[in-house]
C-alpha cells in the first residue's frame, strides 16, 4: 500500500495538516479495499471459531478502518474546503455501503452464530460474555437475520441516509456562512457591549468594509440578541437565525420528508414499531413509551415553574415599553430582567473568565479531584495556527492520552460544541497501554486586539462539558475497545459531561480560574453571590425548551413519520405540523413558527435522532451523582477516585443502571434535578 498518503500512514500524531481533498478518493478506496479484504479473510477462516480469532479479529478490523477514516469527517467539520467536500460526497456512498455489507455479511454471520453456539461462546462470563452478547444484538440490529431481498433494501435505505444527512448539515453551515448583515449606523448597535462591537468592526475591516459585520455565528448573533436596543435589528438577525434552510438553495424540507421516511421504513423493516423503538432498545429509556413518560412527566413538573417564567416575561416586557413580547424579544427581556433583579449579565463576568486560565483551572481540578495530569504537548501536525495539542497523564505515570482543542469560530467549522474520539486505546495483552486521542471543539469568544479571549460563564461551562466527555473517553481502561470509552448508550453518554459543569458553580473550583485578566483580583464574593442567587433564574423556560425538543424529537420519529408513509404529505404539511406542537411549549403561536426543525442538525446530521430527550434524562443521573461530591467534598480524592472506577473508565463494560447504583449506592432520584434547576414549586 502507498505510503505517501497521508491517511494511509499510521502516523502519530496524526498528519492533519498534510490531508487535503486530493488525498481523501484515492485514500478512503484503499482503506476501505483493505478492510474489505480483511473481512473476506475472517469471514473465510477455516479454524473453529474462538472470542480472539472471530471477535478480538473483528474488533481490530473494524477499528483499522474506522481510525483512519475519522480524520476526514473531522476535517469536514473543522476545516471544510470545497475540494474536501466533494471527494468526500464522492466516496461517502462506499462508506456506507462498507459498513452495511460487513453487518450483513453471510459468512461473518455464520461464524459469529457459529461462536455463541460453541462450547466456549456458552463459557464465557463477564466483560467477554456482554461483548459477544452486544455484538450479536447489534449484527442482528443491523439486518443479519434479514432475507436477500430485505438485506438488499437495507443496504440502499443505509446509502441514501448517509448522503442524505451529510447534505442537511452542509445546507445548515452553508447557509450560516452565506448570510452577514453590514450595519453602517452605529446608533443600531446601542447596548450591545463594546467588546463584540470590535469584532464586528474586525469582521467588516476585514471584507474591506465600514461599518459592523454581523453574521451567523453564536458569538455574533448573541450579543444582538440579548443587549441590542434596536428590536428591528434583533428581528432580522433572530428570524435569519431560526429559519434557516427553509426555502431557496439549502432549502432541507424535503430532506426531512425523506430522512425520517428512510428511517421509519428501516425500523420497521428490521420488525420495529417504529424508528424510535428501535433506536431505543438498547439505550437506558429501552423503548419510545418509556421515553415519552419521561418526558411527559417533567413537562407536567416543569409547567408551574414555565408559566411562572413566561409571565415574569411578558410584565418585564410591559415595563419597558414593549407592545407585547415577541420571540426575537426574549434573550434581550430575560437578561434585562436579570441585570435588574441580581445586578448580573453576562458581560460583567466575563473579565474574570479568560480561556487560558479557565483551562488551567479545570486542569487543576482534574489533577485535584481525578489525579490527572495534563500538560501541554505543542505539535506541528495540526488543521489550523488555533489548535492547541495536550498529554493526559494517570497518577501512575501512565500516558491515557492525547487531545486537541479548537474553540473559536470560522467559516468553514460547524457551530456548537462537541467532543470526538479519534483512536481508542486501553489495555494491552502484554501489560502495556496504548493511549486514546481526541478533540474538544467549541465556538467561543474569541480574542481580539491584544485582549485574551474573556469567556461568558455559559461557556466556561460549555468548554467542562466537553472536557467532561473527553474524560469518558481518555480514562476508558476496558480491555475491550468496543465496550469502552463513549461506545455506551446515548442516554448514559451526557452524564460525565454534564456533571462537569457542576464545579463551574463551587466558589472553591471557582478560586482555581475565576481571576481578573488585568488585576488577577478573584472573583469578587458579591459577584459569587449574585450568581448563586440567579442560577435557577429563568430555569423553567430553560428546561421547558429541552422538553419540547425532545417531546417533539419522539413524537416526529414516532406517530408522525408512521403516518407520513400512508398520507400524501409535503413540506408545508410537515412545518406545520411542527409549528403545531411547538406552540405546546410557546407562550404563544407566533413563537411555535420559529422552530428550529431545519436547522436541527443534532436530529438530522448528528445522533441525536429519537433520542435528544437523553440531554434531560441524563441530567437527572449526573445532578444526583454530584449530590455524592456536596457531601464529601468537590474535591474529595477518595470521591474522585470511585468516580473514576465505577463509572468514567468503565464504558459500556456493564449496564449504566448498576454502574451508577456502584457509585452512589442507589438508583437515581429525579428530585435533586428540580431542586437544583427550579426550587420550590410557585405558589
Amino acid at each position: 500500500m502507498p505510503s505517501n498518503n497521508p491517511l494511509l500512514l499510521d502516523a502519530r500524531p496524526i498528519p492533519f495538516d498534510q490531508i487535503s481533498g486530493e488525498h481523501v478518493e484515492p485514500g478512503v478506496r484503499q482503506i476501505l479495499e483493505r478492510g474489505q479484504q480483511r473481512l473476506e479473510a475472517l469471514a473465510g477462516c477455516t479454524e473453529p471459531p474462538t472470542f480472539d480469532n472471530t471477535l478480538v479479529a473483528l474488533g481490530e478490523l473494524t477499528r483499522w478502518v474506522a481510525e483512519r477514516l475519522v480524520p476526514v469527517s473531522h476535517l469536514l467539520s473543522v476545516a471544510e474546503t470545497p475540494a474536501l467536500r466533494e471527494a468526500y460526497n464522492t466516496v461517502l456512498p462506499d462508506i456506507a455501503q462498507f459498513w452495511t455489507r460487513l453487518s450483513l455479511h453471510d459468512g461473518l454471520w455464520t461464524r459469529l452464530r457459529a461462536l455463541e453456539a460453541s462450547d466456549e461462546g456458552r463459557a464465557l462470563s463477564g466483560l467477554k460474555r456482554r461483548h459477544l452478547d452486544k455484538t450479536m444484538l447489534e449484527f442482528r440490529r443491523s439486518g443479519a437475520d434479514l432475507d436477500p431481498d430485505g438485506r438488499a433494501r437495507l443496504e440502499e435505505l443505509h446509502v441514501r441516509l448517509s448522503t442524505l444527512q451529510q447534505r442537511f448539515g452542509e445546507n445548515v453551515l452553508d447557509a450560516t456562512a452565506g448570510w452577514e448583515l453590514l450595519i453602517d449606523d452605529e446608533n443600531r448597535l446601542d447596548g450591545i457591549p463594546e467588546a463584540p462591537r470590535r469584532r464586528f468592526a474586525a469582521a467588516a475591516a476585514a471584507s474591506d468594509r465600514e461599518g459592523w459585520l454581523l453574521s451567523l455565528d453564536m458569538p455574533s448573533v448573541e450579543p444582538v440578541l440579548k443587549y441590542a436596543h434596536d428590536r428591528g435589528l434583533r428581528e432580522t438577525v433572530f428570524t435569519a437565525y431560526t429559519t434557516r434552510c427553509r426555502a431557496g438553495e439549502h432549502d432541507n424540507r424535503p430532506l426531512l420528508l425523506e430522512i425520517l421516511a428512510l428511517r421509519t421504513e428501516q425500523a420497521e423493516l428490521l420488525g420495529y414499531a417504529g424508528f424510535p423503538d428501535y433506536v431505543l432498545e438498547d439505550r437506558m429509556a429501552r423503548s419510545e413509551a418509556r421515553a415519552r413518560g419521561f418526558s411527559s412527566e417533567l413537562v407536567e413538573r416543569a409547567r408551574p415553574f414555565w408559566r411562572r417564567d413566561v409571565e415574569q416575561l411578558r410584565s418585564h416586557a410591559e415595563d419597558l415599553g414593549f407592545d407585547r413580547l415577541h420571540p426575537w424579544d426574549v434573550s434581550y427581556v430575560s437578561e434585562d430582567l436579570r441585570r435588574t433583579r441580581y445586578e448580573l449579565d453576562d458581560e460583567a463576568l466575563r473579565p474574570w473568565f479568560p480561556l487560558d486560565q479557565v483551562q488551567a483551572g479545570l486542569w487543576q481540578l482534574a489533577q485535584r479531584v481525578f489525579g490527572l495530569t495534563i500538560e501541554e504537548d505543542p505539535i506541528d501536525e495540526v488543521w489550523h495556527e488555533d489548535v492547541r495539542h495536550y498529554r493526559i497523564l494517570a497518577d501512575d505515570g501512565v500516558l491515557l492520552g492525547t487531545f486537541y482543542t479548537d474553540w473559536f469560530p470560522r467559516k468553514e467549522k460547524r457551530q456548537g460544541a462537541w467532543m470526538n474520539d479519534f483512536r481508542s486505546g486501553g489495555p494491552r495483552g502484554d501489560g502495556g497501554f496504548d493511549p486514546h486521542v481526541g478533540v474538544i471543539c467549541g465556538n467561543f469568544t474569541p480574542p481580539q486586539e491584544g485582549r485574551p479571549a474573556l469567556l461568558t460563564h455559559r461557556e466556561v461551562e460549555t468548554l467542562f462539558h466537553e472536557f467532561g466527555h473527553l474524560l469518558h473517553h481518555a480514562t476508558s481502561r476496558v480491555p475491550i475497545r468496543a465496550r469502552g470509552g463513549l461506545n455506551v448508550a446515548w442516554d448514559w453518554v451526557e452524564l460525565p459531561s454534564q456533571i462537569m459543569e457542576n464545579w463551574t458553580w463551587e466558589r472553591e473550583a471557582l478560586d482555581l480560574f475565576a481571576r481578573h485578566h488585568e488585576t488577577g483580583e478573584p472573583l469578587p464574593d458579591a459577584l459569587f453571590e449574585r450568581m448563586q442567587a440567579a442560577r435557577r433564574f429563568m430555569g423553567g423556560w430553560r428546561m421547558m425548551r429541552q422538553l419540547s425538543f425532545g417531546t417533539v424529537d419522539l413524537e416526529l420519529h414516532g406517530p408522525w413519520a408512521r403516518d407520513m408513509l400512508s398520507n400524501d404529505v409535503g413540506p408545508d404539511d410537515l412545518m406545520r405540523w411542527a409549528e403545531q406542537r411547538f406552540t405546546d411549549f410557546s407562550p404563544d403561536p407566533a413563537f411555535a413558527r420559529y422552530h428550529i426543525l431545519t436547522s436541527f442538525t443534532h436530529l438530522f446530521s448528528g445522533g441525536y435522532a429519537a433520542g435528544y430527550y437523553s440531554y434531560l434524562w441524563s441530567e437527572v443521573l449526573e445532578a444526583d451523582a454530584f449530590s455524592r461530591f456536596k457531601q464529601e467534598g468537590i474535591f474529595n480524592r477518595d470521591t474522585g477516585r470511585s468516580y473514576v472506577e465505577a463509572i468514567l473508565s468503565r464504558g459500556d463494560s456493564a449496564d449504566p443502571e448498576e454502574l451508577f447504583r456502584e457509585f452512589l449506592g442507589r438508583d437515581p432520584d429525579s428530585q435533586a434535578l428540580l431542586d437544583r434547576n427550579l426550587g420550590p414549586v410557585p405558589a
